[in-house]
């Protein structure tokens, strides 16, 4: 990060996780090029120079399918998205049917909530949020997580002068940095952001508000038939605020707070208490930690879009003291989809069609802290959303990750010096950046992983791939790489579409 009082701070220093186990090839990868060894030696073992007509073509194809790359992925790794994809068809688990067709409690009769695919784990639980109120906590039974939503608002970057747009990034960083202690409890922290057609709730409120009774009946009949064929003119922005808290690390205090469900809920609302004051330093403010209706309306509205409409007026009426109709929001029950169908290259979803990205590479050159902004430029064909998923990593952690960062990427230069390979500005600039982040990480700085992740949704079909056009233009001008996630569509809508804290995998040691 660079600045001065007169210019905005810029940042730079993003770089992806070397996962390999020798170099960057992957378990398969590397078993693909000791086989490609094997076939092209067997013959000087055999002595039959026949055979090397066959060994050798078998061989360049092996070391093919190791190193070559389309879209950012290794043959291996197509191979197996395209068989796990093939099983899944044949079985039908990429079609998911709710409602009458969900599985019951053969006990109570009871239909526990029905997500599908990398979701059905999941329960919505109702806590205390500790000031009077209710607080839906997501709890996830195989990560052994507890996850809390709220909305959140901020003033934004794009309009202040920059002496306050450092101070507010600097008040995230801040943020972020307070979670990377020594077996903090939080694990997860997600930045949701979703960029949909206004559902013009707060205009049909406005004219009941504003409407005289002893107006004109023409007049007031014109007027409704307006609100109700108007439609959404305009966009508006929902962003998200998702906490995770692993019950594993937490376990000594769950245990004192009471143990169980109860006791982690608890935990979790005592370390969402402790970060009201760093919040409100980075210029957020938190509207609602969302009740488990308020949470379920989320995913509902993110599988059905065409339900936005409906909540928006049922939550304007719940409003009203006298409202004697169903509450605000949605039961935890129904919040998943009707139907939905995972293809290979588009998630089918009640009406409605969502393509997942994964964003490959961040900027390589130094960039503002607006450069995100055309990934949610308002578009009236189709809806956006970006989830920053954030891992805060403690200090004994971070060293010890950096320091073998460093290790492999210096055994790297050695190699390709011994070697005679020319190093290129890339490899160079890497090596720079990892040891900077570890200069950082030494004067105090926090280390966490993070990746991010867009959806495109659309209701008509035919403006599917328009939409995905023009969000790979807008990633372009921001200077992102994205990546369809092809294969695993329902996975990808799990982790961009919807505000739960997932989407990060699990960090691999090799």
């Amino acid at each position: 990060m660079s600045s001065n009082a007169e210019q905005p701070a810029t940042y730079s220093g993003w770089q992806a996780e070397r996962m390999g186990v020798i170099g960057n090839l992957s378990g398969p990868g590397f078993a693909l090029v000791a086989a490609a060894a094997i076939v092209a030696l067997a013959p000087i073992y055999q002595r039959s120079w026949s055979t090397l007509l066959i060994s050798l073509p078998l061989s360049a194809l092996l070391l093919a399918l190791a190193y070559g790359r389309v879209l950012g992925l290794t043959a291996d790794e197509w191979l197996l998205l395209a068989v796990r994809h093939q099983i899944s068809v044949a079985t039908k688990k990429n079609l998911f049917l709710s409602g009458a067709f969900a599985p019951r409690n053969p006990k109570t009769g009871d239909q526990p909530m029905d997500l599908p695919g990398p979701l059905a784990r999941l329960r919505i639980l109702d806590a205390a949020d500790g000031q009077g109120g209710r607080l839906g906590v997501v709890y996830d039974p195989t990560a052994n997580t507890y996850t809390a939503v709220a909305r959140v608002v901020s003033p934004g970057l794009a309009l202040v002068d920059n002496e306050r747009q450092n101070a507010r990034v600097g008040g995230w960083a801040a943020f972020l940095r307070a979670q990377c202690k020594e077996d903090s409890p939080i694990v997860r922290i997600a930045v949701h952001q979703r960029s949909l057609p206004d559902d013009g709730a707060a205009l049909r409120a406005f004219t009941a508000r504003h409407t005289a009774p002893e107006a004109p009946t023409v007049a007031k009949e014109s007027l409704a038939e307006l609100m109700q064929t108007a439609g959404p003119v305009a966009t508006i922005r929902e962003t998200y605020l998702s906490i995770a808290l692993s019950a594993s690390r937490a376990r000594l205090a769950i245990k004192g707070a009471g143990g169980g469900q109860i006791g982690a809920a608890a935990v979790l609302v005592r370390e969402l208490n402790a970060m009201q004051g760093s919040l409100s330093s980075a210029g957020l403010q938190v509207q609602e930690w969302l009740a488990p209706r308020k949470v379920a309306q989320v995913i509902r509205t993110a599988y059905d879009p065409h339900s936005q409409l409906e909540f928006a007026d049922r939550n304007a009426a719940a409003r009203d003291a006298d409202w004697q109709g169903t509450a605000a929001g949605v039961d935890p029950a129904l919040a998943g989809p009707s139907a939905a169908e995972t293809g290979w290259s588009v998630y089918r979803h009640d009406g409605a069609y969502t393509v997942s990205y994964q964003v490959r590479n961040w900027p390589q050159s130094q960039v503002f802290a607006t450069f995100m902004q055309p990934l949610l430029r308002p578009r009236q064909n189709a809806r956006r959303s970006l989830s920053l998923v954030y891992e805060p990593l403690g200090p004994s952690v971070a060293r010890r990750d950096l320091a073998k960062e460093k290790t492999k990427r210096d055994t790297a230069r050695k190699v390709r010096a011994k070697t005679g390979r020319a190093e290129s500005e890339d490899e160079r600039r890497e090596a720079v950046t990892a040891r900077e982040q570890d200069r950082a990480r030494a004067s105090g700085h926090g280390v966490a992983r993070f990746t991010g992740l867009i959806a495109v949704t659309v209701t008509d079909y035919e403006q599917l791939e328009t939409a995905c056009a023009e969000l790979q233009a807008d990633a372009s001008a921001a200077g992102i790489e994205v990546r369809r996630m092809w294969g695993g569509m329902d996975a990808g809508f799990a982790a961009a579409a919807l505000p739960l804290a997932i989407g990060l995998p699990e960090r691999r040691i090799f």
